[in-house]
């Protein structure tokens, strides 16, 4: 028996719901995964002064801890 042949022989396979429903149910599964990952912007914003306060600390020079080489223009220095 060829693959076809099986195929052919299940006839129609009733789904457990409406078609539009599974891209329902996916639309509101990235909804949510959008809120989570919008719920972190502006994370390393708020730790700021921890980060610069552990690499005085530590001896790193400054900024490096707040966001790496790019971190002079992001905070307008």
């Amino acid at each position: 028996m060829s693959l076809l042949s099986v195929v052919a022989e299940a006839g129609h396979v009733e789904l457990p719901m409406p078609t539009w429903a599974y891209g329902l149910i996916a639309l509101v599964i990235f909804i949510v995964l959008a809120a989570v990952a919008w719920s972190f912007r502006d994370v390393s914003n708020r730790h700021i002064a921890k980060a610069e306060a552990y690499a005085k600390a530590h001896g790193a020079p400054h900024g490096s801890a707040a966001g790496g080489a790019g971190s002079d223009v992001a905070h307008g220095h």
